[in-house]
């Protein structure tokens, strides 16, 4: 059976990383960007992802290489630790209490979720710097389409028009981190109507594609992590 977890595209990243270390200019002290590796799981149900993040994160050592892993769900809505709904609207779509942060949200075929596992500490990151890189790696995205996007004081995820485009939620543990940020491409919009996405009541949601941005899977797939790439490259 295919390892569902076949790494994708880690050759490029890891040549980026060298010839980056050896341009003209650059002086033997410079410390070459950390190598990233990049896993396209496809289609995996929620907890088998989640355990996997969690035993990632537990087992990974000192100079294990922070991994992004983009994935699609079918659906499901997760529980944040925040989260304080006990009940929702009447539905088959199973619920999922998690150790991430934040409220509720829901997943499903058609939605990017992008997975960060990264060592912060080795990076001399923190939290804050890994929910704006999360946050503008989507804004950037979108600009390149031109599409303009914004956050909301107090709401993490990204907005266009006040509208939700994708919802974050992060766990650190021990210095690293998992869970990550989940990008409504094109996808049933309805289950959103369930629940108050992220906590706050009425928030409408949006997605790439009625935003008349119309990309493959795939190609959001890649074109979002070579914005993540960029973002961690950046002094």
């Amino acid at each position: 059976m295919p390892d569902p977890f076949a790494i994708i595209r880690d050759p490029w990243c890891n040549m980026r990383a060298r010839v980056r270390a050896e341009l003209p200019g650059l002086s033997a002290m410079t410390t070459p960007p950390l190598p990233i590796q990049m896993r396209d799981l496809g289609l995996v149900h929620y907890t088998e992802v989640w355990l996997a993040m969690k035993s990632f994160t537990t087992t990974r050592i000192v100079d294990t290489p922070d991994e992004i892993w983009c994935v699609q769900h079918p659906p499901v809505y997760t529980q944040g630790l925040n989260c304080s709904v006990s009940t929702l609207a009447a539905t088959d779509i199973p619920i999922i209490k998690t150790d991430r942060g934040g409220q509720i949200t829901y997943h499903g075929p058609g939605q990017l979720v992008t997975y960060l596992l990264f060592d912060l500490k080795r990076r001399r990151r923190g939290a804050k710097w890994l929910v704006n890189l999360a946050e503008q790696s989507i804004i950037d995205f979108l600009g390149t389409h031109h599409v303009t996007a914004h956050r909301l004081a107090g709401a993490p995820g990204v907005y266009v028009s006040g509208k939700k485009i994708a919802a974050l939620g992060l766990r650190i543990r021990h210095g690293a981190s998992y869970h990550g940020i989940s990008f409504n491409v094109d996808m049933d919009l309805t289950p959103f109507q369930n629940i108050d996405p992220c906590g706050f009541e009425n928030l409408e949601v949006t997605q790439l594609k009625d935003l008349g941005v119309t990309l493959a899977m795939d190609e959001v797939r890649l074109q979002l992590g070579d914005c993540i790439v960029e973002l961690l490259d950046a002094p």
